[in-house]
């Protein structure tokens, strides 16, 4: 009961903060950017809450109960590319001071080819919102009351309330205290809970030792990291929740500083989740990967303090799902539906943004009701975006000195797209599957300089 009270307190307060948040985000400038004025604190805050979401709580718990330390690497390898963000585009993004990544695409190369990355990065993106939603299914059934499935409608319906209400500033303010309530509740888990097991000689005693092999184990072989570093790792180099967030920061210095200091603070994070899973994997080693932080919360920490820890992975879910359904939202409205309707008011605009996250939300719902796991449902929407989007957007900070094309980009985009979707589609059996993602991700570089070259004026 303690714990039901703690978690609904908390839902109560997100919707309170899109309530304050509600007149500052009467204008487009507000409901999409917050005004341009959030400073490094906010902008770290949501970089963090937005990365530690279902995949990293849950999903990540889950890969340190089944391999060991290399599940930390799902986390990292969004550090090395926040890193890359920092050294090579945040300034560029934020110096563009537009609204969305589909719309730097356009400016980069032309509008068929921010269209089409638009329509991309929406259908990608409701497989993200709806790993979070998952994940809430999975952590809140904890509570004993009522299914899974009951929780993720509750769950879904609170944070598209509060994103409805307060758009990009009530998301940059819910996640900054998110994030701190995140980073607390995850290390006092692990503080409380890693005695119980022994402490590290007491894992080390009781699991095999590939479990602390790093940085490659017998489960997770350096093919397995590069696949991620590309897949996974490039998604936070170029993605859409990331460039909203440098597109709302105050100035350039503002959006580098967040991304380095945000990159620097996954790394023990990373370790911390990975580690209570592990600790898992000693006591409930009958359980499923993916119950593994969520029976740490019933199983072995007090009332009071797994309702603390049990709202850290609430907060950890919403501030991935908001800032993905927000992001999808803008970019339905602003990249695809004005493409067609230019003369749509402001109002107008705000309330079709609106309309389109209520839309996209309970979509993400209703693919959710259908998904089994959290890692496997965000690795098939990271393998279509990163495949086809990642290396034209990279390609066109240097459009000059590489020389691509419009025609180049369109080719990357479909057909990189094209081929890591094909690898991820159930039931479809054809050679090379499981490679086809860094197939897709290659083939997108070749199509692009290929196409380019032969397109280009002489």
């Amino acid at each position: 009961m303690i714990q039901l009270i703690i978690v609904v307190v908390y839902c109560l307060a997100m919707i309170g903060i899109g309530l304050a948040a509600r007149r500052k985000a009467g204008s487009q400038n507000g409901f999409f950017v917050a005004q341009r004025q959030v400073n490094v604190a906010f902008i770290t805050g949501s970089f963090a809450a937005t990365a530690v979401g279902g995949s990293v709580t849950v999903g990540m718990a889950g890969l340190g109960f089944g391999r060991g330390l290399t599940g930390a690497w799902w986390l990292l390898v969004g550090s090395i590319g926040l890193a890359l963000l920092g050294a090579f585009f945040a300034k560029k993004v934020r110096g563009a001071a537009l609204y969305t990544l589909p719309e730097l695409v356009e400016k980069q190369y032309d509008r068929r080819v921010g269209l089409a990355a638009s329509i991309l990065i929406v259908i990608a993106w409701v497989g993200v919102v709806a790993g979070q939603i998952v994940a809430a299914g999975k952590v809140l059934s904890i509570l004993g009351l009522g299914s899974g499935g009951l929780w993720m409608v509750i769950f879904t319906i609170v944070f598209v309330a509060y994103t409805v209400i307060g758009g990009q500033l009530s998301v940059v303010r819910t996640d900054l205290f998110q994030a701190i309530v995140i980073f607390v509740g995850i290390f006092v888990a692990l503080a409380l809970f890693l005695p119980q097991v022994g402490g590290l000689d007491g894992l080390r005693f009781s699991l095999p030792q590939d479990f602390f092999s790093f940085p490659v184990s017998s489960q997770f072989d350096w093919k397995a990291l590069l696949s991620l570093l590309i897949l996974v790792g490039a998604t936070y180099v170029v993605g859409p929740d990331m460039y909203t967030r440098l597109f709302s920061a105050r100035d350039e210095k503002t959006a580098q500083r967040a991304t380095f200091l945000s990159a620097f603070s996954f790394v023990p994070l990373a370790f911390a989740i990975v580690l209570i899973g592990m600790g898992a994997r000693v006591l409930y080693p009958q359980i499923s990967p993916e119950q593994a932080f969520p029976q740490v919360i019933s199983g072995v920490l007090s009332p009071w303090v797994g309702g603390l820890v049990l709202a850290a992975l609430v907060a950890a879910l919403m501030s991935s799902a908001d800032t993905c359904l927000l992001s999808q939202g803008i970019i339905l409205t602003q990249d695809v539906i004005k493409q067609f309707l230019p003369s749509l008011s402001e109002e107008k605009t705000i309330f079709l943004t609106r309309l389109n996250i209520i839309i996209l939300g309970f979509l993400a719902l209703g693919l959710a009701m259908i998904l089994k796991g959290v890692i496997s449902s965000l690795l098939f929407a990271y393998t279509i975006f990163t495949c086809g989007l990642v290396v034209p957007v990279i390609a066109g900070f240097y459009k000059e000195k590489l020389k691509v094309t419009p025609q180049g980009a369109l080719a990357a985009l479909i057909g990189g797209g094209a081929i890591g979707l094909m690898g991820k589609i159930p039931g479809l059996d054809i050679p090379l599957k499981g490679d086809l993602g860094l197939i897709g991700f290659a083939a997108s570089a070749v199509l692009l300089l290929g196409v380019s070259h032969f397109t280009r004026e002489r």
